[in-house]
């Protein structure tokens, strides 16, 4: 079952624009409420990388790769958990993944392509 469910990648030229959004369709509020969610991206060859994560209390915690162009932010009443990045840069080019944990438990989103490239 598809716990995660990523939208809004695609291709943007550099200093361009985009906003990922994540949902959580089959998470109840009182689940989802106190889960730490994240974004996570992948490029071709690399590892898997935090991007940037939220506590359910609205900490945020980011790479320093993204600090000051990528902005996270949840909306617990909608279930949802968004990545504003700005200023795109070609090393942003990536699979980016969403992900809810709580406690030992982590589940992913399957991924959506960013690709930023003139």
């Amino acid at each position: 079952q598809v716990q995660l469910v990523e939208s809004g990648g695609g291709l943007m030229q550099p200093g361009g624009s985009l906003r990922l959004s994540c949902a959580a369709p089959r998470t109840i509020t009182s689940v989802f409420n106190p889960s730490l969610m994240a974004w996570y991206r992948q490029a071709a060859g690399l590892e898997r990388e935090l991007v940037a994560s939220i506590s359910s209390g609205g900490n945020t915690d980011y790479a320093d790769s993204v600090k000051g162009r990528f902005t996270i932010s949840r909306d617990n009443a909608r279930k949802r958990v968004y990545l504003q990045m700005n200023n795109l840069k070609a090393e942003d080019t990536a699979v980016y993944y969403c992900s809810r944990q709580l406690g030992s438990q982590i589940y992913w989103g399957q991924g959506t392509q960013v690709t930023v490239s003139s």
